[in-house]
């Protein structure tokens, strides 16, 4: 079997180590990590029975090397282990805002797939969207297996359409987060004490994606399902007046553009 190794073991990182075990496409014995805190590589090597080394050992011994460090640490580490790449040897980048270009670049190495993953993989429900280079792209199947492991799985022809994932999925789950959190919020002015308003609050919003996802394989899209429990002069279409009245589609719209442009930003698009 390939050995797959992780430069970086923060918490995606783990995410995906504990995906691939379960899912068993990769054994404990062909996963290796490597991160400046050794607390942090001794935790995982006594979780999940995995070996550690130093970056360049952890270059040279594995057939797909996981750059999962954080984005301004990326030039680095890229500069420390560009020497001790195999010929065959698989880069995935899971970090924001460095494209492929630059890795490429600063390797010298044209064997590259960048990932946006978000942070649900941490339970397995991630969404992770892929892009591969030419010299890369006969092994996306490979990768998509190991994100398949903690979620869903898409990818992309065009690099650039990762700005537009980014603002989509890859802060997504902080939106519905703000919808939580003011929910919560309100639910307690309205009477609800601090337990019960946050277990209604989460409930309700597992329950209607779970719902969404449900209906929509039969095609049933969000709009319709909002339609149907907004009954004519009820207590929804009374909430939802709101939203309208103070432009909640602009809001929506205007979130999410600036997301995609400061990803623009950081990765020079």
């Amino acid at each position: 079997m390939s050995k797959i190794g992780f430069i970086g073991a923060g918490n995606m990182a783990e995410a995906i180590i504990k995906g691939v075990i379960d899912a068993h496409i990769y054994h404990a014995e062909d996963i290796i990590i490597s991160d400046v805190r050794k607390d942090r590589v001794n935790e995982l090597a006594d979780k999940y029975n995995i070996s550690f080394m130093t970056n360049n050992q952890l270059a040279e011994a594995v057939d797909i090397l996981v750059l999962s460090v954080k984005p301004q640490n990326m030039t680095a580490v890229l500069n420390e282990i560009k020497s001790s790449l195999g010929d065959d040897t698989l880069i995935v980048s899971i970090a924001a805002g460095i494209t492929t270009d630059s890795i490429c670049k600063t390797l010298g190495y044209s064997s590259v797939i960048r990932v946006m993953p978000n942070t649900p993989a941490l339970i397995g429900q991630g969404t992770a969207v892929l892009y591969a280079t030419k010299s890369a792209k006969e092994r996306l199947g490979e990768v998509e297996r190991i994100f398949s492991a903690v979620g869903l799985v898409a990818a992309v022809e065009d690099e650039k359409l990762l700005d537009a994932v980014t603002a989509v999925s890859g802060s997504g789950p902080a939106y519905f987060f703000l919808l939580m959190e003011e929910m919560i919020k309100t639910a307690e002015k309205l009477g609800l004490d601090k337990e019960l308003a946050e277990k209604t609050v989460l409930q309700t919003a597992k329950g209607a994606a779970m719902l969404a996802i449900e209906r929509a394989k039969a095609g049933e899209k969000p709009e319709v399902l909002r339609q149907k429990v907004t009954s004519p002069n009820g207590t929804t279409e009374a909430a939802l007046k709101v939203f309208v009245k103070n432009d909640f589609s602009k809001i929506v719209n205007e979130a999410l553009q600036a997301a995609e442009k400061r990803s623009k930003e950081l990765s020079g698009n």
